[in-house]
Order: structure tokens, then C-alpha cells, then sequence
């Protein structure tokens, strides 16, 4: 079978076996030495497997068309003969689109010439049966194996030969039995009863079923094609996918609340690093986040755990959280691309998200179960580790993409539509698409159950990633600025401009109506407390924020300044009035060390601090009217003063101020994930690589046959058998001929015993006799031999 195999695609074109490792690109890796070793890999279970993973549900039937019309004596089909099969029942799929099936199968080398030159004979790859179900067609076993089995001493094959008997057995049914008949024919023909019923039970002691274990029943394929005899052999085909019936929404629509959703997703995860930030996250014992700082980082960000442990998976996946060595023990917290990130425009910003996410391979919907050992699964934990979720996504999304713009289909349509797509890829994997659709919806990737304009380019932009319209392989998208990616543009287009002002009201609150730009931003996380966010962001000022500001180095008028300039409202007195008390204040008591000393110009302030029962604890003692000492250090001093409402700044020395700007650590910076090809979706495999590795086979593959033609002394001395053997030559002739060889640079083939005393010949050419080793060049393998003279067995000069 391998070598019929082999001799059928040394008859393809060039073009037809590039096509051939597109389509099953497992076959390449690593790329094969020969046809023949092409041929024998794609008889694997595990290929053949990958393979049939790829195929819908209506080729699937038609494979199983062509595995039915087999011949008994020499396992050989036909195309006309799987076409009338699949169209003889009224009703059935039409001829062309069977043909199309049948196309589709021989492409992936699953069915093939029986013998070069004759098309129309056909035969199925071996492994076919070993990887699909063994009820073929959903039908069951025939009667004689069933008899043989059950030992019924050939009850069950007398009923299914007598087919005037049969039809009367089967009108004696009652209805509870025919019913249970019916429901096996429609396939799988195999049951479990645990108490037999008086249905089961008639049916058999009439063998109607035959029980083949212990609470397992069958039925015999004869009755099950008796029963599909409207339906055909092969019983209702689905050439064609289920339908959607949602009707399609306005993509505007669908485009809008996608683009509001991707604007909450950037600020809740911005929440959850700042939070992170102010607090790094331990790293647990096993890898992870524990639960109690998830539901922390949760609370700080207003979001729900699940939704939390999502967007930390994500920033993760987009490299913004990194571990760093705090003390004694590692943390998670930002990393140094966070800064640079938070900074970036908005739709620049999801799109690194999105893409991370579609890219990662991990399941964070785990968190929160348990693994087989009962140990919990966290966030971060490399126990989330999936490789086939990227492929999950992927699915996900593109099966969105190919419905009408706007249509958003509920979740039971959609996985129904996918099994028709790829049923062996969706069995047992429904909970993880779910999940996939779920994630999408929440990232903003999806809105209204429909996909989104911009994460239609999403799906895009990771298909291009191995198109072959360069031959290089490179991506045009991947040359372009992160903010002129087609992602970042088509949302881009759908978000509010970034404002550059801000509404004060009376109550100290800062209204932001729409994004922010980074410098404002970054001005209001100094000046005042972020309150709630959405459309337009709330922010507080307090003396609080003010003193932070102060802190940083701003002066009063500085903040009366920034006010006046950011506010398109006027400035409410109450915040000129707080502005003014708390720069009047802030600097007024000066800690340093002495251990550590409180002074200030203001006497009745240094008094009001020794008065004060909240710095008990520091023990301060009056050295002059403006002079405080404690024995605790001036950070332990300075926290205290804070923590009971003052305004105190540290100085150095020589009496200045020592104003600090909030410090922030950060984590070694990480690359972001991207989205790639699946791995069976020929990732990277441009035309030009493929002509090449078939180039590199069809070289490999003359040289194993040209290796397989070394010359009859060889090969005798090598002890393989021959029709005709010829005497060995004498070791004296073959260093001969290898020393002619070396003066003429001639190719010869060398017989010799290798290192673990197996017969072996190569073809070389001498480089060097001497020292008792001979050197030689392989011209396939550019590779440099040496042998042992007294292991060669034979030379020949080359044709």
C-alpha cells in the first residue's frame, strides 16, 4: 500500500503536491527525505486523525459513502458508485456537491487512484477505518458478526435472510419497541439498558437487537438499512450548514456598543494594574494569584472576579504584568511596558489586548475549579495552560465573520453551525466555545452577539499572518505603527476624540466628557481620586489629592493654574479656598533626622502636635518653642504626621525640602503575545516555501532511488539478495578503485560494515586515502565521511 502510495504522488504535479501539504502541513515536520517517507506519514493514525478534524459534516457522510461501497475482494470504490449511493434516496443532496465531497477527500490523499493512470478506481487510506467510528455510517455490525458474538447459534442471521420473515417481525413490534428500533437506525446502534424493559425484551427475544454485553444492545446492520430505506443507506445527508435565523442588526448598531464595551474593558484593566501597582499580588506556591488578592484587585476595579481574572490573564498574555522579587518573595505587578501602554492612544490600547487574547493559550474561565489532584486552579497559574484554546477563538470568530455583517446568532445556533463545519473538532469542546463566545463578548471583540466591524479586521489580520501574497512571508500590517494597524483604525473611527478639558462643579467633582488625552490624564491621577468611569470619567478633589500633588513638586499657584487652564466652567471657590489652605499648610512642619526632629517656624502648629493624641506613640519631646524630637525614625515620623491630617515635607541637611514624586515599580519588561496561525492552518506555508520543500522531496526521493541501484558487487557485498550474484571483489581491487577514484575525483560506491557491524553502501567521492582511513564527500548530504579501510567490503566506479 505505501509503495502504491508513493508511486501516486511521484505522479503529481508540482503544484498538486504543494496543494497536497497545504492542506495537511503535519505531513512537513519535520519535511520528509522522500516520497516514499511522505507516503508512509500520511498513512499515520494521528495524521489521518488532524486531517479528518479538518472536514465538515456532509464529507464526513460522503467518506462514509466510500468506505460502504468498498469491494469485498480487493477494498477498491468509485466515484459513480459513492454518487449513486449518496443520491438514491428521494430528496438527496444533488450529484455536483457530492462530487465536490469526493474532490475534497482525494486532495487530502484520503482517497486515491487505486493504480496510477486509472482515476476512476479509488481507494481509502487503511488508517480511515482505525481513526472513524466502527459503526460505519451509524449502522451497525452485520448479522453474522453479531451472531458469532452473542453465540445465538445463527438465529439472528436466519431472521435478516429472510426478508418476507423480517418485515413481519418487524410489523409485530409494538410501538414502545418500534420506537426504540427507530431511535438506534437513526445511529449510534449501540444501547445501555440497565433493567431490561419490556420493550428491550421483546425486541431480543424476537433479535430484533442482539446484546452483545451485559446491558449493551445492538442493531444489525441489515435491519438498520430495512429501517433507512426512505432515508438510504446512508440515512439524511447535510450537504448544506444549519441555518441562522437571527436577523441581522444594524452594523452601525452592532459597531457603537462593541466600541463602548472596548473603552470599559481598557479602563477596568487600568484599574486592576493601578491596583496591582499600589499592591502587588504575591505569587503563590504553585504559580497564581491567591483568592483573596484577586477579589482585592476585583473590588479596587468595581468588576466581578470571573471578569477580573480575565483581564489579568489578558494584560499578562499583552505583556503588562511581569514578576519582580519583592523582599523575600516574588509578586506580580505592572511591568515596564505598562507606562508606555497606559499612555497610548485608546484603540491602540484594546488592540494590544484583543490581540494577546486571541493569541494566548490559556483557559482563564478555569480559575476558581479544581484539578485532578483537587488542588485549586488560579489566576496566572501555569495550571491554565491550553494549548488548543488560540484554535478555539479563532474558530469562534471566524465562523461569526462568515455570517451576514450584524447578525448575532445565540449560542446553541452557533455551535450548531460549527459542528457542521468541523464536527470531530467540536465533540467534547462545547463548553470551551461557550466560553470563547462569552470572553469575546466581554472583551468588546463582539457586541450584541454579532462580531464587530473592528474585530472582523482582527480576524483578518491573524488569518494574513500566514498568507502567501509575499514571498518572504512578511506581513504588511506588521511594518506599520501600532496606531495605523487596520484594528486601531476601525476603532479608532468609532471612539470619541480624546478631550483635553474638564467640567469642575461646586462639589469638588471633576468631570472628564470622554476620553482623556494622556497629559490630562495623567494631571487628574495626581490632582484628584478617579470616582466612576464609562462615557464621561468622575473625578474628586480632596486635600488628600492635593497634598500628593504638593508633594510631587507642584506649588499653590502651579494648581490654580492647571485648574484654570483645563476647566471650561469656572473654577468654584470652594477649591480656591481648598487649593489655598492646603498649600498654606503643606511644608509647614519639617521632619529630619536627629533620630528624627519635627520643627516649624510656626510655634502654635509645633504645639497643637505635641497636644495631639494621635502621635502619642512617638513620644515627641520639646527641645525649643519650634522643636520636636522623637526617638523613631523620620519615615516612621513623617507616615504618622500623614495618617493624623498634616502636611508635613522631609528636608535634608542643609534645611531645603525634599519633595518626591510618587514612586512606582515596576516588572522586567515582556514581549506581546500575537495572533498566529493555527497549526493546521499551514502556518507560514507561502507558495514559494512550499515549491521548495516539494523540490527538496522530489531531490531526496531520486536519491533514495539512486541509492536503491548501487552496483551488483555492492550489493553482494553488502549480503543483500540478488537474482545473479557476482564474486566479492578482493579487498585489494576495491583500494584500487578507490585510489583511482581520488585521482580522478570520480564518484564510487563503497561497500562497508558500519560501527554496529550492519551491512551498509554509500555513494561518495574519495577525497584522501592514507593513515588507514579513507575520506570521502557526500554530494546529497554535503557532508565529509571517513571510513575505516579494513571495514570496506567492496568499490565500484559509479555510472
Amino acid at each position: 500500500m505505501s509503495t502504491e502510495l508513493s508511486d501516486y504522488l511521484r505522479a503529481l504535479s508540482d503544484d498538486a503536491l504543494g496543494a497536497l501539504l497545504r492542506l495537511r502541513p503535519d505531513l512537513i515536520t519535520p519535511v520528509p527525505t522522500d516520497l516514499t517517507v511522505l507516503a508512509a506519514r500520511a498513512q499515520t493514525r494521528v495524521s489521518v486523525a488532524r486531517t479528518l478534524d479538518t472536514l465538515d459534516r456532509f464529507t464526513l457522510e460522503i467518506l462514509d459513502a466510500a468506505r460502504f461501497t468498498r469491494s469485498p475482494s480487493d477494498g477498491t470504490t468509485s466515484a459513480a458508485e459513492i454518487v449513486a449511493m449518496a443520491c438514491a434516496p428521494t430528496g438527496g443532496p444533488e450529484p455536483a456537491r457530492v462530487t465536490e465531497a469526493i474532490e475534497r477527500l482525494r486532495a487530502r490523499l484520503l482517497l486515491h487512484p487505486a493504480t496510477p493512470g486509472d482515476p476512476d478506481t479509488l481507494r481509502l487510506v487503511p488508517t480511515v477505518d482505525e481513526v472513524c467510528s466502527p459503526y460505519l455510517a451509524g449502522l451497525g455490525r452485520p448479522a453474522v458478526e453479531l451472531d458469532t458474538a452473542a453465540d445465538l447459534k445463527g438465529a439472528v442471521i436466519a431472521l435478516v435472510t429472510d426478508p418476507a420473515r423480517l418485515r413481519r417481525t418487524l410489523l409485530a413490534a409494538p410501538p414502545a419497541a418500534r420506537a426504540v428500533l427507530d431511535r438506534l437506525a437513526e445511529g449510534p446502534p449501540v444501547g445501555t439498558t440497565t433493567n431490561r424493559t419490556e420493550p428491550v425484551a421483546w425486541l431480543l427475544e424476537h433479535h430484533l437487537l442482539v446484546e452483545t454485553a451485559e446491558g449493551a444492545v445492538e442493531l444489525p446492520r441489515e435491519l438498520g438499512l430495512l429501517l433507512r430505506r426512505d432515508a438510504g443507506p446512508l440515512g439524511p445527508l447535510h450537504p448544506l450548514p444549519p441555518a441562522i435565523s437571527a436577523a441581522p442588526r444594524a452594523v452601525t448598531t452592532v459597531d457603537r456598543a462593541g466600541a463602548g464595551q472596548a473603552m470599559t474593558v481598557v479602563r477596568h484593566t487600568e484599574d486592576l494594574l493601578e491596583a496591582l501597582g499600589e499592591e502587588p499580588a504575591a505569587v503563590l506556591r504553585a504559580g497564581g494569584i491567591g483568592v483573596l488578592p484577586l477579589r482585592r484587585l476585583a473590588k479596587a476595579a468595581g468588576i466581578a472576579e470571573p471578569l477580573a481574572g480575565l483581564l489579568l490573564e489578558t494584560a499578562a498574555a499583552a505583556g503588562l504584568i511581569g514578576e519582580l522579587e519583592l523582599g523575600s518573595e516574588l509578586a506580580f505587578l505592572p511591568a515596564a511596558g505598562y507606562d508606555q501602554w497606559r499612555v497610548a492612544p485608546l484603540a491602540q490600547r484594546w488592540t494590544l489586548l484583543a490581540g494577546a487574547w486571541l493569541a494566548m493559550p490559556r483557559q482563564p474561565g478555569l480559575a476558581g475549579q479544581r484539578d485532578l489532584k483537587d488542588r485549586p486552579l488560579t489566576v496566572l497559574s501555569p495550571q491554565l495552560e491550553r494549548a488548543g484554546t488560540p484554535a478555539v477563538r479563532k474558530a469562534v470568530l471566524s465562523a461569526l465573520g462568515e455570517l451576514v455583517p450584524g447578525t448575532g446568532p445565540d449560542a446553541d445556533e452557533l455551535l450548531e453551525w460549527l459542528r457542521w463545519q468541523a464536527p470531530r473538532r467540536l465533540r467534547g469542546r462545547e463548553d470551551l466555545h461557550r466560553e470563547a463566545l462569552a470572553e469575546a463578548a466581554d472583551l468588546g471583540v463582539t457586541a450584541l452577539g454579532a462580531l464587530t466591524g473592528y474585530g472582523r479586521a482582527l480576524v483578518e489580520q491573524a488569518a494574513a499572518a500566514g498568507a502567501d501574497d509575499d514571498p518572504l512571508g512578511r506581513r504588511p500590517e506588521a511594518e506599520l505603527p501600532p496606531e495605523e494597524t487596520p484594528v486601531a483604525v476601525a476603532l479608532a473611527k468609532l471612539l470619541p476624540a480624546p478631550v483635553d478639558h474638564v467640567l469642575i462643579q461646586a462639589d469638588l467633582t471633576v468631570v472628564v466628557p470622554g476620553p482623556p488625552e494622556p497629559a490630562l490624564a495623567a494631571e487628574l491621577d495626581l490632582v484628584a481620586e478617579h470616582e466612576s468611569g464609562g462615557g464621561a470619567s468622575v473625578y474628586r478633589v480632596t486635600a488628600a489629592s492635593l497634598r500628593r500633588a504638593l508633594d510631587a513638586g507642584y506649588a499653590g499657584p502651579d494648581l490654580h493654574t492647571l485648574f484654570a487652564r483645563r476647566s471650561r466652567t469656572s473654577v468654584p471657590q470652594a477649591l480656591t479656598y481648598l487649593v489655598d489652605d492646603v498649600s498654606r499648610t503643606h511644608g509647614g512642619l519639617r521632619t529630619g533626622t536627629a533620630t528624627s526632629y519635627l520643627r516649624s517656624d510656626d510655634e502654635g502648629l509645633i504645639s497643637a502636635a505635641l497636644a495631639d493624641r494621635r502621635l502619642s506613640g512617638l513620644l515627641l519631646r520639646r527641645l525649643a518653642p519650634t522643636v520636636l524630637v522623637t526617638t523613631y525614625s523620620s519615615a516612621r515620623l513623617l507616615t504618622a504626621l500623614r495618617d493624623a491630617g498634616y502636611a508635613p515635607v522631609p528636608e535634608d541637611a542643609t534645611g531645603a525640602a525634599v519633595l518626591t514624586p510618587p514612586k512606582v515599580r515596576r516588572a522586567a519588561a515582556r514581549p506581546a503575545l500575537e495572533p498566529s496561525p493555527d497549526a493546521l492552518d499551514a502556518p507560514g506555508l507561502t507558495a514559494p516555501r512550499l515549491l521548495g520543500i516539494v523540490e527538496e522531496i522530489r531531490r531526496g526521493d531520486a536519491r533514495a532511488r539512486a541509492a536503491r541501484r548501487a552496483p551488483a558487487e555492492v550489493r553482494a557485498a553488502a549480503g543483500q539478495p540478488m537474482s545473479s550474484l557476482t564474486a566479492v571483489q578482493a579487498h585489494s581491487h576495491a583500494l584500487a578503485v578507490l585510489q583511482q577514484a581520488v585521482r580522478d575525483k570520480a564518484k564510487v560506491w563503497v561497500g562497508y560494515v558500519d560501527a554496529r557491524g550492519a551491512n551498509a553502501s554509500r555513494l561518495v567521492r574519495p577525497v584522501s586515502i592514507g593513515a588507514g582511513y579513507l575520506r570521502a564527500e557526500d554530494d546529497r548530504t554535503q557532508t565529509l565521511h571517513t571510513f575505516a579501510l579494513h571495514r570496506i567490503t567492496a568499490a565500484a566506479p559509479a555510472d
